[in-house]
């Protein structure tokens, strides 16, 4: 593990140059890693496992649409995909990838198989972190253990069949057999992750439902669609609109930015939107400072999780979600886009 200095901070981070893959492969020799759910996280880490040479199985429910996909992936029945019962039996790491309500659902029979010295491990803290909501309460002689892609499965899988790495926290809950810190680092390398650097399941939640809710999903969108409306109502048509506020960004300037910097992007831009942007930007932040410290304070009080428990555990669920991603997708501004997707030259 080492020391990285961040703007002054220093974070415990480790690399997969100190920690390689086959050393990873090494402490994990023994393990049967058994990866429950094959939704959003689930294909990703389990097929960079498989591909990096570790034990891995997946456990699913029969019969359903992410058990034909994980047949479709190459998992085999009877052999490297179980229904979650036998998975569980079988496996001496319990990746537990469902979703936060699936969790909650599915504990009772998980904690059936949590035998000594087995460990369990989380892609997110929310179960842990909300115990006393979700019921997630892990016996004694478990590790408790957290890797946290800082994506989606997908972005992670894309990522390392192109030979790069996805970034991924690590946490440690409970140590009951004293192997949980090179377990966990081992499996953040087994999946995939460029590096890792070191949380609690706590500032793990609050600091992901903060971001989603935030820059990475909520707050984009939201500013995506105002400056649009702009745009649209001050007579720009639907094409100059879209790509005035998403594409020149996504296409152009982010990669800029995750290249070198904010600054750089800057230094790389015109003088006149140079200017412009670096007279604008504090008037954003003042402007959601006290939107992001209401989010904060409400994932901190445990609003947001309880919000999340309510809603996503409805038998209707499903329906209303597609019903709120219809609205978006049916809205100008990404009829604009999927028109402008079609126009890539990558697509003609």
């Amino acid at each position: 593990m080492a020391k990285i200095n961040f703007g002054g901070t220093e974070e415990n981070v480790v690399t997969r140059e100190e920690f390689p893959l086959e050393k990873a492969r090494q402490v994990l020799k023994d393990e049967v890693i058994a990866v429950i759910g094959y939704g959003v996280q689930g294909p990703g880490q389990a097929l960079n496992l498989k591909d990096n040479g570790f034990n891995v199985i997946v456990g699913q429910r029969k019969d359903s649409k992410t058990w034909d996909k994980a047949v479709a992936d190459g998992w085999v029945p009877g052999k490297t995909l179980f229904p979650i019962e036998e998975a569980l039996e079988k496996g001496t790491i319990i990746q537990y990838l469902l979703s936060d309500a699936g969790q909650i659902s599915v504990w009772p029979t998980v904690k059936k198989y949590l035998t000594p010295g087995k460990a369990l491990y989380f892609s997110h803290g929310f179960g842990i972190t909300y115990k006393e909501r979700t019921g997630i309460i892990p016996p004694a002689g478990v590790d408790v253990i957290l890797i946290a892609p800082k994506g989606s499965g997908t972005s992670l899988r894309r990522m390392f069949l192109q030979g790069r790495g996805l970034n991924s926290s690590y946490a440690i809950f409970q140590d009951a057999t004293g192997k949980a810190k090179e377990r966990v680092v081992a499996l953040g390398i087994g999946v995939g992750s460029g590096y890792l650097f070191e949380t609690t399941f706590q500032r793990e939640v609050y600091s992901d439902l903060t971001g989603e809710r935030g820059t990475l999903m909520g707050a984009i969108q939201g500013i995506f669609a105002a400056q649009y409306e702009v745009l649209r109502k001050k007579g720009h048509t639907p094409s100059e609109a879209f790509n005035e506020t998403v594409e020149e960004l996504t296409q152009s300037l982010m990669p800029l930015v995750a290249e070198n910097g904010m600054d750089w992007m800057y230094a790389n831009c015109s003088t006149t939107a140079q200017r412009g942007a670096l007279d604008w930007w504090k008037k954003f932040r003042d402007a959601t400072l006290p939107v992001f410290n209401e989010l904060y304070e409400e994932v901190e009080k445990g609003n947001e999780a309880q919000r999340s428990i309510d809603s996503n555990s409805q038998p209707d669920y499903r329906a209303k979600l597609e019903q709120e991603l219809k609205e978006l997708r049916e809205s100008e501004m990404w009829q604009a886009g999927a028109v402008v997707r079609k126009l890539r030259p990558e697509n003609n």
